[in-house]
């Protein structure tokens, strides 16, 4: 499909990671819709959309609730017919020590980061059904495979989305459905720093930083592979954006240019290809 016709929904769009994402896919000539709970933010990602003559769509949208989900894929496909690239970067990452960590904060972490992956894909599943497949995307990070202090929550989120994505997508291949995890690969900015914040730092800060609309390419990029060709696997946006600085878009695949886990993608290859069901 060509990017001109595609329709992309991206959660946690109103800065950061999330924002670069949706300028990548705009730039490509995606028909984007940018969500996120800070209405103020959002409007200045609608703004960089409009600059770069995107045609986009911004819906306030608290990732943690089912309903307010199916209301915002309702949305999409009232306006375009279609949901073809879901991405669930949206975020809620207080660092806190496990003693520090409330049942209201443990689920709060839990309800937007893996709860929102599951919201956004039982919201756009009978889409894509429909339509004939689609690409539903989570954000990877370190601490999908490591742990850290003052993260307990945050890094069970994070492994939650890897068994979640590794499962689903055996059950999605017959739909036409991908479902992988991308990590940024690089250092980005902290979640925690507002767009106002991040303005205020030293330009010398903020450049130890990768630019997320760079690393949005390789959204774009996988968005833009067949659905059976990778699903279940963990890519890593920074090495993906080298690759197709060095070797153009259509570069040939190896897991080296895409991922920074080869063996971990080796390995889900080997399963994938030996699992019986």
């Amino acid at each position: 499909m060509k990017n001109n016709d595609r329709v992309v929904l991206i959660t946690g769009a109103g800065r950061g990671l999330g924002a670069g994402i949706a300028q990548a896919f705009g730039r490509a000539g995606a028909r984007v819709c940018a969500t996120d709970i800070d209405a103020g933010e959002l409007a200045e990602t609608a703004a960089d959309l409009a600059a770069d003559g995107a045609e986009a769509l911004a819906l306030p949208l608290d990732v943690s609730g089912l309903a307010a989900f199916e209301w915002a894929v309702g949305q999409v496909v009232d306006r375009w017919g279609r949901l073809d690239v879901l991405v669930h970067n949206a975020i809620y990452m207080p660092l806190v020590r496990f003693e520090a960590t409330t049942p209201d904060l443990w689920w709060r972490q839990l309800h937007v980061s893996l709860g929102g992956l599951y919201n956004g894909a039982r919201a756009a599943w009978g889409v894509m059904k429909r339509q004939g497949g689609g690409h539903i995307m989570g954000i990877a990070s370190g601490s999908s495979v490591r742990g850290y202090i003052d993260e307990v929550t945050y890094c069970t989120a994070k492994h939650g989305q890897e068994g979640f994505v590794k499962a689903l997508s055996l059950e999605a291949a017959p739909d036409g459905i991908a479902i992988n995890t991308l990590g940024p690969g690089k250092p980005i900015k902290p979640t925690r720093l507002t767009r106002a914040e991040l303005a205020a730092l030293p330009a010398a800060e903020r450049a130890a930083w990768a630019d997320p609309a760079a690393l949005g390419q390789a959204f774009v990029w996988l968005a833009a592979q067949p659905p059976a060709r990778f699903s279940g696997y963990r890519f890593d946006a920074g090495v993906i954006a080298d690759t197709i600085a060095a070797e153009g878009f259509d570069f040939a695949f190896e897991p080296a240019k895409a991922t920074l886990y080869v063996d971990d993608f080796l390995a889900r290859q080997k399963w994938y290809a030996e699992y019986e069901g």
